[in-house]
């Protein structure tokens, strides 16, 4: 799979809570989400759970095209069965 990324992307990795996350990470949650929310503006919101992360959540925020990655953070509040349904 091959993603693209919006230059606001490419800026806010270079921040030290964001420089660990993996390119592979990102690919796994753009393809396999756990769960998906289309937000009011057309981006969409897609987490996955990360086990080399610790089992963290990752978040990646994706514009309305679905395939160009504007944003992607580990989500501290999400729980996956909170979500769930």
């Amino acid at each position: 799979m091959r993603v693209k990324f919006t230059q606001y992307f490419l800026h806010i990795r270079q921040r030290p809570d964001r420089r660990d996350i993996r390119l592979e990470w990102i690919e796994r949650v753009v393809g396999k989400p756990v769960k998906e929310y289309v937000q009011s503006d057309g981006r969409i919101r897609r987490w996955a759970q990360i086990s080399e992360a610790g089992g963290k959540y990752l978040r990646v925020v994706l514009l309305e095209d679905g395939e160009t990655v504007h944003n992607a953070f580990f989500d501290r509040s999400f729980r996956e069965v909170e979500n769930e349904g």
